[in-house]
């Protein structure tokens, strides 16, 4: 199946810009997004599925080439990252629904983010760009699905930071949703998480190309995005499917290490996944999105001091948690608090614990664990 992104514009006048946490206002914005399936006349047979944090709009199918993206839309991207959940016939399934996914405010792949144009200046907005909260990336998706006519959704799916995004929608705007379905994701950011995120910031803050956020007219601060993946991408998958990953070849990267000699498959694998990393991303959208996870906590943002608050007006919501046994990104316990706090507020909640040697990336890789209560869920 091909599919293509579309684009949407809105805020060109002072009246439809968007307002913005800090009471800024914001404009223009242009949303890059893909649809998958039949809205029905009733418009009410749409799935909203927020991405992980280096995602993107593109779910399923063939996507060829995303105009303005370049080579950043590269053969990583050309294949939607939830293939095998969203589709005919499956969990997900395009002929019963209408499925959107949206790149977010702040991104790379076609939504307007720091690589795109600020028209006051016609030049990129780089460090520019306003630092912005999930709830704004929430916030600026709403003039969309107006424009759409859905005013609830069946369900609005996530996992990981995009599931953070599914709770604050849901939350937020308890109007707008029926059922919700958070996977391997969390209410706010941990200790531990923003420990992690604060040396994948600082690893591109003291990159020497990094020009605060103004470097598009030089050299990228390439090194410091590949030592912030190289960072992360420990805590996406289990020990034992990156030793299953790895292979005896060890190659010494010259441009990395002038004493150092790379000496282990382990070496070789981390450095590789950090320097591949650098072909698709944007280090200014990486670190935007990354301090809008760490500063991540639900009950806060929404000015309430305990949960029973934030979920006072979901009653009528239905929720499906998924948490992955060996998920050292977002542990188990995270969603045992999620579940807890829900339960607490009155809701109907179900909670799946999967086994996996995965780790955080079994969402995207195991679709036979998560597709009959994913099915059952939607199908009720």
């Amino acid at each position: 199946m091909e599919v293509r992104t579309q684009f949407f514009t809105y805020g060109e006048d002072t009246e439809s810009r968007l307002l913005l946490h800090d009471g800024q206002d914001f404009g223009p914005i242009t949303l890059a997004y893909e649809t998958f399936g039949t809205l029905n006349e009733k418009k009410d047979n749409a799935i909203l599925v927020f991405h992980a944090l280096s995602g993107s709009q593109h779910v399923c199918g063939f996507n060829p080439e995303v105009p303005g993206v370049g080579n950043r839309w590269n053969t990583e991207c050309q294949t939607g990252w939830w293939n095998d959940f969203v589709g005919p016939g499956k969990s997900i399934d395009t002929n019963r629904f209408f499925i959107i996914c949206i790149n977010y405010l702040g991104g790379c792949y076609g939504t307007t983010g720091p690589s795109s144009i600020n028209p006051e200046t016609g030049k990129e907005y780089g460090g520019d760009f306003p630092q912005i909260t999930l709830g704004d990336i929430v916030d600026s998706q709403l003039p969309l699905f107006d424009e759409l006519g859905i005013n609830t959704f069946h369900a609005v799916i996530g996992s990981s930071l995009g599931g953070m995004m599914a709770l604050n929608f849901s939350a937020r705007y308890p109007e707008r949703v029926r059922r919700v379905i958070p996977v391997a994701t969390g209410l706010e950011s941990t200790t531990l998480t923003r420990a992690h995120n604060l040396e994948q910031i600082l690893s591109i803050e003291n990159d020497p190309n990094f020009n605060n956020g103004h470097y598009y007219d030089g050299p990228a601060p390439l090194r410091g995005l590949a030592l912030a993946r190289m960072i992360s991408h420990k805590t996406f998958v289990s020990l034992q499917a990156m030793e299953a990953r790895m292979t005896d070849k060890c190659e010494q990267e010259q441009d990395e290490f002038s004493w150092y000699k790379i000496r282990t498959p382990l070496e070789s694998y981390i450095l590789h996944q950090g320097r591949k990393f650098l072909r698709r991303f944007d280090a200014n959208t990486y670190l935007y999105l990354v301090a809008g996870w760490t500063n991540f906590n639900l009950a806060r943002d929404m000015g309430c001091k305990e949960y029973t608050e934030v979920f006072s007006q979901c009653g009528h919501q239905k929720y499906l948690i998924f948490s992955i046994d060996s998920d050292c990104c977002f542990y188990p316990e995270e969603q045992e608090f999620l579940r807890d706090r829900l339960i607490d507020a009155g809701l109907e909640v179900e909670y799946i614990s999967v086994s996996s040697d995965k780790g955080h990336d079994s969402f995207l890789l195991e679709p036979e664990l998560y597709s009959s209560p994913i099915k059952k869920m939607l199908e009720q």
